[in-house]
């Protein structure tokens, strides 16, 4: 599965490519408003997840500075097949210029998490989220220790929002991950 994703990707150009990621996070952002319509009772009810306070911003950005150290550390210590994705993000990030990497970084993080945590764990807990989280990250599915990484990467997540009940700060947190 991983080398289809991997061969269909090296296939594409590097604006296709763009475009595609461009469209597969406004899919998940529509995705979230429409299941959002349907699950919640009012607009309130789903806007109380974006207020903004200094400690849950705070809080997401120290988690991911934890996660960015943690994965970094892996990558010293453990052997790079670990880290073995097909080349895939490579791929998808090599030729973007700085801004687009920012913006396809913040795009990114929007998007999954209010789908995934604004949406989905609000209504449903954080281990519904967490696996279908775990599983739209197909090309990690049959590499034990990615999927591992991703698995616990989103109870993580997962539970900073239930901390802080604040996307903004599983956004932030996300962001700086992917970034």
């Amino acid at each position: 599965m991983r080398n289809k994703q991997a061969e269909l990707i090296k296939s594409m150009t590097d604006e296709e490519l763009y475009k595609q990621l461009l469209l597969t996070q406004g899919l998940l952002l529509i995705a979230a408003a429409v299941i959002g319509f349907l699950t919640f009772d009012g607009i309130e009810q789903f806007s109380s997840q974006l207020q903004i306070s200094t400690m849950s911003l705070l809080l997401g950005f120290m988690a991911g500075l934890v996660v960015v150290g943690l994965d970094l550390a892996g990558m010293k210590y453990f052997p790079p097949a670990y880290y073995d994705d097909g080349g895939i993000n490579e791929r998808i990030f090599q030729s973007l210029s700085i801004p687009r990497i920012f913006f396809l970084t913040a795009l990114i993080a929007i998007g999954e998490e209010v789908l995934f945590r604004g949406v989905i764990q609000a209504n449903w807990g954080i281990w519904v989220a967490s696996g279908i989280f775990a599983v739209i990250h197909i090309r990690y599915l049959s590499h034990w220790y990615l999927f591992l990484n991703i698995c616990l990467l989103s109870l993580f997540i997962g539970y900073i929002f239930e901390i802080t009940g604040s996307l903004w700060a599983t956004i932030l947190m996300h962001f700086i991950i992917d970034l």
